[in-house]
Order: structure tokens, then sequence, then C-alpha cells
């Protein structure tokens, strides 16, 4: 509508323009002046792409209000028949924090949902756009998890039969190592959902208008409902909804946007003619954003942690009972996760066609990178009904799933492996389901809580996001050393395990202060519609030269340094801590055996008559005795004792 009018009023002064030239053709100074304040009009009269009326372009009608609002009306209904109706579900701890036995497929389903978060969904076709393609390669990361998780993790843990994976922990090591590894899960958990909600909650309000505060309320009140009411099953079951509503919003827009932006060969020709398709960057430089090192190496351990050493999905698999089953699930889930990101990726792409040539944050229309893939939705499909309703009840469904799934297994940690393990304390087995509910409705609370500090404190959302993969890294090396080091003890992986997280959280958020943003590819406002009064070229980066290089690591080689860290720090520490217990060991030993050969003596002092026939053994304990307090050797002290039992 505002180019129209723009169109007319320039028609219009025009006209008036060239009836001046036709009274007056004389004064040809003043016709170029006219014919400049006309352009000048013209462009003034059009809205600019930063604008209110230009950055909020569709708006969400009942239809789409609608989809939403039975999207959490179903995931309620779920965890009240699972609470209330469903008694088995929730007769015992075990039966909550493991449900009764598990659908392969519905378990497979919650996994994809648990992991694939609304960051993500909003983050990776911002990053196809600006930065190219380079991040795809982590599908071959996650795919590379398969065999490690079937062959090593999970065969450990179903011979163990564990409720919390920290439990081996506590097994290998001692329960002050399986305490440790809890208390990081917890922590790292209860951030990574506050942000995982509230990010996306941004993201769609600015695009939408949506209230930001109603949609995290929302997702808390559902999600805590069913998570702590109904229990394992009731988080499987409503996850399995959430991704059939995921998966047809994400393939809904991939179809409507092959028919309103172009197809497969259009998307990808115009992708690698602006240079967003890069796949092998071998660049072996640690702080080069990402490369085909960086993305599947550094992916891999983020991914190995996630789904070898993370409670949530321990916990879904040891549902089934049975190992087969379970690995049978984690590769429907991978294969599943690679489905949806790969989705994703060609959105991105899908996305880049439509704006090629009108950059969305250039111009001013968006401030953030994430709000790029709900304007499009809401920029290109508005006009279809209870698209933009989909699109946000898929969103939803990603921060419901992986809320739901961190508050049960928050239950599970805090009652085995801290009120249980730790602090030793009885529950009776009758009232055990009850306290974890309560534990989980806390856990919910607290998290929301935690939603409001984020707020206050915008920095800390990339920080969060970087201490997921640190604690993860460190959380996966403690597993490590107790499965792949027989050298291991309990005081190298607790010392090696704290001094590694010191560092690599040290170095994660001296990145984050010193953080520099990495140069979008370049972009176009050559065909934007409306008007941006934008004269600078495409950023630069600039990387200051005083930043040390370790603090300009990429955020994705994390998970690797805290794993490699912690193993080595824990190797060290158990060779150091074994050497001094044997050499403590060796002197207490020299000092019983001593202290035996004083009293020898001193009997036969007392008794001399009777130790004269063994004078020569006499001499022999004396020997030893004075050669033992000279130089108490392991050999000396072995040989003491063979001559003491000839004594």
């Amino acid at each position: 509508m505002a180019r129209i009018k723009s169109q007319c009023l320039s028609l219009t002064l025009m006209i008036v323009w060239l009836a001046g030239a036709c009274a007056n053709t004389e004064n040809t100074s003043d016709l170029t002046v006219n014919l400049d304040q006309i352009h000048l009009y013209a462009e003034q009269d059009r809205l600019q792409c930063g604008a209110p009326e230009n950055r909020h372009i569709g708006t969400f009608t009942l239809y789409d209000y609608s989809i939403v609002l039975g999207m959490l009306v179903i995931s309620l209904g779920i965890g009240v028949f699972y609470g209330f109706m469903d008694k088995s579900s929730s007769n015992s701890s075990a039966d909550f924090l493991h449900g009764t036995e598990m659908s392969l497929i519905t378990v497979s389903l919650s996994l994809t949902t648990s992991f694939i978060t609304a960051i993500e969904l909003l983050g990776n076709p911002s990053e196809m756009f600006f930065n190219g393609t380079q991040y795809s390669l982590i599908v071959i990361s996650i795919a590379l998890v398969i065999p490690v998780a079937i062959k090593i993790f999970y065969p450990i843990y179903f011979k163990l039969d564990l409720t919390s994976c920290y439990e081996y922990l506590g097994i290998r090591f001692n329960n002050n190592i399986r305490i440790f590894g809890a208390i990081l899960y917890i922590i790292q958990m209860c951030f990574y959902t506050a942000v995982s909600v509230y990010a996306p909650a941004i993201a769609l309000s600015k695009a939408t208008g949506l209230n930001t505060h109603l949609a995290v309320f929302l997702i808390y009140v559902v999600c805590v409902f069913y998570s702590s009411q109904g229990g394992m099953k009731a988080v499987v079951i409503a996850d399995t909804f959430q991704a059939c509503v995921l998966a047809f919003s994400l393939v809904l827009v991939v179809v409507l946007g092959h028919f309103y932006t172009g197809g497969f060969t259009e998307i990808f020709e115009i992708a690698e003619d602006r240079g967003r398709v890069e796949l092998l960057n071998f660049d072996i430089n640690p702080t080069t954003r990402h490369t085909v090192f960086s993305v599947v190496v550094g992916g891999f351990f983020y991914w190995t942690s996630l789904l070898c050493t993370n409670q949530a999905s321990v916990q879904k698999c040891m549902s089934l009972r049975k190992l087969k089953r379970a690995n049978w699930a984690l590769v429907l889930s991978i294969i599943g996760l690679v489905f949806v990101f790969t989705v994703n990726f060609y959105t991105g792409l899908t996305v880049f066609k439509h704006y090629a040539d009108c950059d969305p944050v250039r111009s001013g229309q968006i401030v953030a990178k994430d709000e790029l893939l709900p304007f499009y939705i809401m920029d290109v499909f508005n006009d279809i009904k209870f698209v933009n309703g989909f699109f946000v009840a898929g969103i939803f469904a990603a921060s419901l799933g992986t809320v739901a799934s961190a508050l049960n297994s928050l239950s599970a940690v805090t009652y085995e492996d801290i009120f249980v393990t730790g602090m030793n304390i009885k529950i009776d087995p009758e009232k055990a389901a009850m306290y974890i509910k309560w534990m989980s409705l806390g856990y919910g609370i607290i998290s929301f809580a935690l939603v409001f500090l984020v707020e206050q404190l915008g920095g800390i959302l990339q920080a969060t996001l970087t201490l997921n993969g640190l604690i993860g890294g460190v959380t996966l090396g403690l597993f490590s050393l107790g499965v792949l080091f027989k050298s291991a003890n309990s005081k190298g992986a607790l010392y090696g395990g704290i001094v590694a997280l010191v560092l690599v959280v040290y170095v994660g958020i001296m990145a984050q202060l010193n953080n520099v943003e990495p140069t979008p590819l370049p972009s176009s406002l050559t065909k934007c519609e409306c008007y941006s009064n934008e004269t600078m070229p495409i950023e630069v980066e600039v990387t200051p030269t005083e930043v040390p290089a370790l603090y300009r690591i990429s955020y994705i080689w994390y998970s690797f340094l805290g794993a490699v860290l912690t193993i080595l720090f824990g190797l060290i520490i158990s060779v150091i801590t074994d050497r001094i217990s044997a050499s403590q060991i060796l002197h207490l030993t020299a000092s019983n055996q001593t202290q035996s050969i004083e009293r020898t003596d001193e009997k036969c002092e007392r008794k001399l008559s009777e130790c004269a026939k063994n004078s020569p053994a006499i001499f022999i304990v004396e020997k030893y005795r004075k050669k033992s307090q000279m130089n108490p050797n392991l050999r000396g002290v072995d040989n003491m004792g063979m001559k003491m039992e000839e004594v």
C-alpha cells in the first residue's frame, strides 16, 4: 500500500513538473532543482525499512492462535491422563522416572525432540543466510556418535541397570565424583532450559508481535504440569505428539517456499553465486569459526556428551528396558535429527533466495539474526490461513520437548544422586513418587525464575549457550576417564574435573567478554521495496590483535576442550596420587616392621640366654634394621620381612 501511494505521488509530482516546464522552458536550472526535489519527496514518502509498519508485516490471526492453543491443550491433556487416570505411570519412583515399558517409536521421537531446541530451529537458517553452509556438516558429527553410543556407553549402563547415569561415576570411582557430575548437570540444565525458552520467545515476539512473557509463561505452565504429574510416560507421549507438530511445520515451510520463493535448482544456484555454498574449509586454525575440523571433530564431542552422558537421553533409553531396543531408539533418533537439521538448513537457503537482494538485517527490517525465519514466514505466507500458527506451534513444540525432558531428568538426578546418595536421606518408596513430582515442579519454578535473570542480563544468553558446551565436555571427560582408562582413580577424576572446569569456564567467559562477531558474507540492498538510509558498506570484522588467540577459539571446540583437559589432568593427577599413596604405604610398612624388630631385640635382651642359640639370626636382624634406618626402600623392606619370618 505504501509503495502504491508513493508511486501515485511521484506520478502527480511529475505531471506538475511537466506543466511547469511547459510554462517556463527558459530557466533550466530551476527545472533541475525541481526534479531533484520531486525524487526527494517521493523517496521520503516511502516507508523506511526499519519503520514499525515494516517490521510487523504479518498479523497473528484467530486461526493462528487456535493452532497454538490447540497444541498446548493437547499437551496438557496428556499430562491429565497419565497423572490422574493412568495410575500405573506414577505408583512408584521407578515408574515415574522410567515409565512402564515404552514403545520404540515413541522413545525415538521423544529423543529427537529433546535435542532439537527452538534456538537451533531459528539459528540454523540464519547461519546459512549470513555465514554459509559449512556448519551443515554437523550432521556427520551426529551420525558418528552412533557406534560410540551403542558399543561403549550404553552396554555399561544396561549392565549396571542404572536410574541415573551418574551412578556409574559412583561405582567406578566414588560417590564424590557421582555428586560432582550430578551438580554439573543440574547447573547446566537449569540455565539451558531458561535460555532455550526465552531466546526464541524474544525472536517470535519481535517478528510476530506475540507477547514475550505470555509465550514463556504458557510454555512453562504446560511443561511443568505434564512433566510433574504424568512422569516419564507423559513426557515421552507429549514429545511424540510435539515431534509430529514440529515435523509438519518444517515440511510445510519447505513446500510453500518451493512455490513462493523458488525450486531446488534456483535456490542452490543463487546460493552458490553469492558465496553461500561452502563445505570444504580445511583451515586448521582453531579460531576460525566453522571448518571441516571444528564442525566434525568439535561437533562430535558436543553431540557425544548430549547423547551418551546426558541424563535426559540416558533416562529415556533406559525406559526401554532392553539394550537392543535402546540401540535402535538411538539410531532412529539420530536419523530424525539429521532429517530435521537438513530440512532446517535448506530452509535457510530458501530464505536467502527470497532476500538475496534485500538483507532484512542490514535494511533494518529486523534487528537480530534469529528473527530472520519468523520474519520470512510472516512476510511471505501471511495471507495463508494457519501457516503462522503452525510455525509458532512448531517452535513451541521444540521448547516444550526440551524443557519437559530436562525437568524429569533433573528430578531423577536430584532424588538418586543428591538426596539418597549424597545426603543419605532415606525416603519411603511409597512417598518417593510424590516427592519427585514436587522436585519437578520446583525445578520448573526455578527455571522460570531464571528467565527473568536472563532477561535483565542480555549478554548472558550467548554465555549460557557456551556454558552448556563447556560443562557437557567436562562431564564427557569424567565418563571417558572411567570407561577408557584403568589407571584413572577417584582423586584424579575429581580434581582433574575441577581444574578442567575452572580453565574452560574461564576461557569461555573471557571469550564472551572479548567477543568479536563473525563477519557476515556479502549481502545486497539493491531491490528493497522499502527505503533504507544505510550508506555504510557491509560490516567488516575487526579482530583485535591484543586479544589472545586462546580467547578467540571457536565456540564449537569448547566441548572438545573440556573433555580433553579433564582426561589429561585426570590422568596426571591419578599418576601423582598413586605414587604418593605407594610411598606412604611403603613408609608405613617399613615403620611397622622396624618396630617389630625393636620389640624382638628387647625380648632378646631380657632373655639373653634363650636367644644365644639364635645369635646368627640376631646379627642378620640387626644388620637389616640398621640398613632400614638408612635406606628404607621397597626391596630392603621385603628382605627384612623374609629374614624376620626366618627368625
